[in-house]
């Protein structure tokens, strides 16, 4: 019989995924991960901990109980704050807006959770992701597939995976749309079945990621000059971390038009605003890659390229460079291309590989 671990954060998700494994005659054993201290707020849905509250550990107990499996709490504070939290405020330190969560897969999930499984002679973890995992006969390669919910599919998320690691992963809702997901969870009467989605960035109370960086490190925020793109100053900004590129609102000029931000300079703490037009990209480059479904490219290789997660993957090319690299030019300009975001390419519902959107990445 197989053993496996799987991360319950207390969400009908997770705990489905759990189900289904115990369905399958799996050995599975629950883990929920204390990434944060408790501190719950008066308004139950703005506690912070949608995934590692008081509430959502319950959950997790509960399910857990139903499904006749043990489970374990494990705190994780200290190593989610040196791998995820930090890093989310450097980034927005150095001018860029990360994706938090691809850290966490990487170096939580499917990094320190899946040794401490392979320690209780587990041979997977498994969450409640959108996505899926095949071995390509031909290679023997391990794939990452997109989710058959299309709305649902957390595939974005998951690219840095390496094979060790998806060789060791189970998605088991990977062909589960969520109506599916609640029904299931229903008919064997679990807590969460009828449990709202969790906030985006489960560490951030009220999505006010601003805030909460002014908490961590507020010396971060230091006003500078906006200039338009001829280098024209307007005034002035409340500090770089306070914009994201494509940022519309919020800027506090009156010029007559509707005016974006273009470009975050850190080293001259400078903000560059734009026209709408101003924003479309053709070409970026990535760092930090990772190609899961062939070898880096030497040549030019046909992708659907995915810039944020919410976009539309759009036709593009993606080519290896130096030092971890990757070049990605679209057939067709991409408006918003943002430095640190996550860039995913694909070929069907295969994920050829993702990076790190750099901060000077091409025009």
């Amino acid at each position: 019989m197989e053993r496996i671990v799987v991360g319950m954060s207390g969400g009908v998700d997770s705990s489905v995924a759990a189900a289904l494994l115990v369905e399958q005659g799996c050995d599975v054993v629950g883990v929920t991960l204390r990434v944060w201290p408790w501190r719950e707020a008066e308004d139950p849905v703005k506690r912070f901990g949608s995934c590692c509250s008081v509430e959502s550990v319950a959950d997790a107990r509960h399910v857990a109980r139903t499904l006749g499996i043990p489970h374990y709490l494990l705190n994780s504070e200290a190593e989610f704050t040196r791998t995820v939290i930090n890093r989310f405020v450097d980034a927005y330190a150095a001018g860029t807006t990360p994706v938090p969560c691809v850290a966490c897969n990487r170096d939580l999930k499917f990094g320190s959770l899946l040794g401490r499984a392979r320690a209780w002679d587990a041979t997977a973890v498994a969450t409640g992701h959108y996505a899926g995992v095949a071995r390509d006969p031909a290679t023997g390669r391990y794939l990452l597939r997109r989710a058959r919910d299309r709305h649902k599919d957390q595939s974005d998320f998951l690219w840095p995976l390496t094979q060790e690691q998806l060789a060791s992963a189970r998605f088991p809702l990977a062909e589960l749309t969520k109506t599916e997901v609640r029904e299931h969870a229903r008919r064997l009467g679990l807590v969460t079945a009828d449990k709202p989605e969790s906030q985006e960035i489960c560490f951030i109370p009220d999505d006010d990621y601003r805030g909460f960086l002014r908490r961590r490190n507020a010396e971060i925020f230091h006003p500078g000059p906006i200039v338009d793109t001829r280098g024209n100053r307007l005034g002035t900004h409340a500090g770089l971390p306070a914009y994201t590129v494509g940022q519309r609102k919020g800027l506090g000029l009156s010029t007559g038009r509707a005016l974006h931000v273009v470009d975050l300079d850190p080293q001259s703490n400078t903000l560059t605003v734009g026209d709408a037009a101003d924003l479309d990209r053709r070409r970026l480059i990535a760092h930090d890659v990772n190609f899961i479904a062939c070898e880096p490219p030497a040549d030019p290789l046909p992708v659907d390229a995915r810039i944020r997660h919410n976009h539309t993957p759009a036709p593009a090319t993606v080519q290896a460079l130096a030092d971890g690299r990757a070049e990605v030019v679209f057939d067709a300009p991409q408006r918003a291309v943002t430095p640190g975001q996550s860039v995913v390419w694909y070929q069907g519902d295969c994920v050829v590989g993702g990076g790190v959107i750099s901060r000077s990445g091409g025009g």
